[in-house]
């Protein structure tokens, strides 16, 4: 009998554990330290490997961390996508960037007109959103074509990097404007306020009167300033620095933003476009790459093509499937596994679980998983859904708060809902594939410059738990190979839905 005939085919669960990597125990793995007997059941009983979610195999830099947007798209993909970061990269690299057209077009007219250039981003370099070391070729593309007044309107990080190492960025930033001969640091904010994404837009409105008007507290020196909340780097509170001089963005003014991933910008993005439209100032405005805004904002490196995935074969097959997510990782069931395609296919049903107030992940790290729970079970019960697709976000964000304590609850919160999940699988007669997006709660400190352990919310380079549980415990599955990768989900979802891979995957079915 073959491996796929041993296999049962038919409805399923596709169940992404957000944050779950795999690491030796160790006094900061969370995930090692939480009581998660089902997790841990998963794993010895049924058939699972290790599958690779960072670095090449997904698309990324090699040595780079994954991440929930690029682990969704290459899931949902069936194959590694060349990330943006990846692409903005080898523009750098080929020197393509610093003499993009359209870049020379922009600095050209501000340089004529005597305008100034405002550079906006992440100063960190996680690789997540953004990496500080780009912003030095947009400086040397700056100086090359004498623009003279040259703002950098820096977003501390705290999150994708260790946190209270905001000085350490910022002093390589002041050496990348040193190196090009231009540039000067004039504005300052955390990611809390200039990087939200939940729509929390008195936070980003504060981000956007700081660059666009130059409202902020005052700061004489970049320590008083980072210091300022005693919140860490993540909520730096919006400052202007006083040795900037007037840093406001005027009519005539250029603006070029450097964070390479789209979800966590492109609200300031909109909102400060928009503020400046409202109050009568014309700028040229391009990203470094492509952004999903309101704003039509120029990009300077496309996207790589990701159509011919999961969703498209599903659509194909008329096969009707459930996305469920509570609204932080909302997006990566829907958007970012359907190949970042915004439009919902007639067999696909969203379902976005939201709670009531702001959350605060530290308090309450169950967040609504109850609430996404009761979604997949209600989902996984009806006869007419082939496909429920759900995200378990509470590891990966209490994780990126790098609160151990209550990263290990949240873990103990997904084992008991993951538990409840499988009853419902079996009960219901479904397969369930569980796999993490990228690693983050299994290493929850890192070292700083200066050699001590602080803690981490960021992202690892671990590999991931794939784990595939048949409808029927009696059902023989063979064990699954000891190397995999992310995009050897998809095939692998197709296959056990009784159906091929798509001819545009090149990752391969595990049974």
């Amino acid at each position: 009998m073959s491996a796929s005939e041993t296999a049962s085919t038919g409805p399923g669960i596709l169940l992404v554990l957000d944050g779950w990597g795999r690491a030796p125990a160790a006094d900061d793995n969370a995930l090692a330290l939480a009581h998660t007997p089902v997790l841990d059941e998963l794993v010895t009983r049924f058939p699972s490997t290790l599958a690779d979610a960072s670095g090449e195999a997904v698309g990324l830099l090699a040595g780079t961390v994954g991440n929930s947007e690029i682990g969704h798209m290459v899931i949902g993909a069936g194959r590694p996508l060349p990330y943006d970061s990846l692409l903005v990269q080898r523009a750098i690299d080929n020197g393509t960037l610093r003499t993009h057209p359209r870049l020379s077009a922009v600095l050209d007219r501000t340089a004529a007109a005597g305008r100034a250039l405002h550079l906006i981003g992440l100063c960190s370099d996680g690789q997540i959103h953004a990496h500080v070391e780009h912003l030095g070729d947009l400086l040397t593309a700056a100086a090359t074509h004498q623009v003279k007044r040259v703002f950098i309107h820096a977003i501390t990080d705290g999150r994708d990097v260790a946190d209270h190492t905001a000085p350490a960025y910022l002093a390589r930033v002041a050496e990348l404007a040193d190196r090009a001969g231009t540039g000067r640091l004039a504005t300052l904010i955390g990611r809390g306020y200039a990087m939200d994404k939940a729509g929390n837009l008195d936070l980003t409105e504060q981000a956007v009167a700081l660059v666009a008007d130059g409202r902020g507290m005052p700061a004489d020196s970049l320590d008083q300033a980072v210091t300022a909340s005693g919140r860490g780097d993540e909520w730096v509170p919006a400052s202007v620095l006083t040795t900037a001089g007037s840093t406001a963005i005027a009519d005539g003014d250029a603006v070029v933003w450097f964070n390479f991933r789209s979800d966590r910008i492109q609200q300031f993005a909109d909102r400060l476009y928009e503020h400046l439209v409202a109050t009568g100032r014309s700028v040229d405005m391009l990203s470094l790459a492509q952004y999903d805004t309101r704003a039509a904002i120029p990009a300077l490196v496309e996207r790589a093509d990701a159509s011919g995935g999961l969703a498209d074969e599903l659509a194909a097959a008329g096969l009707r499937s459930v996305r469920i997510a509570e609204a932080e990782k909302f997006e990566h069931v829907t958007y970012y596994i359907n190949g970042r395609d915004t439009s919902v296919r007639a067999v696909e049903e969203h379902v976005r679980i939201t709670g009531e107030g702001k959350p605060d992940y530290i308090a309450r790290p169950q967040m609504n998983l109850d609430r996404v729970t009761a979604a997949v079970l209600q989902a996984a019960g009806r006869a007419d859904v082939d496909l429920v697709v759900a995200n378990l976000a509470n590891i990966d964000v209490v994780a990126h708060t790098g609160h151990l304590a209550a990263t290990i609850t949240a873990c103990e919160a997904t084992d008991a809902a993951v538990g409840r999940i499988l009853d419902a699988a079996r009960d219901n007669g479904r397969w369930v594939l569980a796999v993490g997006d990228h690693g983050n709660a299994e290493k929850m400190t890192k070292r700083a410059p200066d050699g001590t352990a602080r803690p981490y919310g960021g992202h690892t380079t671990n590999p991931v738990p794939l784990v595939i549980v048949p409808a029927q415990e009696s059902q023989p599955v063979p064990s699954l190979p000891e190397q995999a990768t992310l995009a050897d989900v998809a095939p692998t979802v197709l296959r056990l839905l009784g159906h091929k891979p798509g001819s545009a995957m090149t990752g391969r079915p595990l049974l």
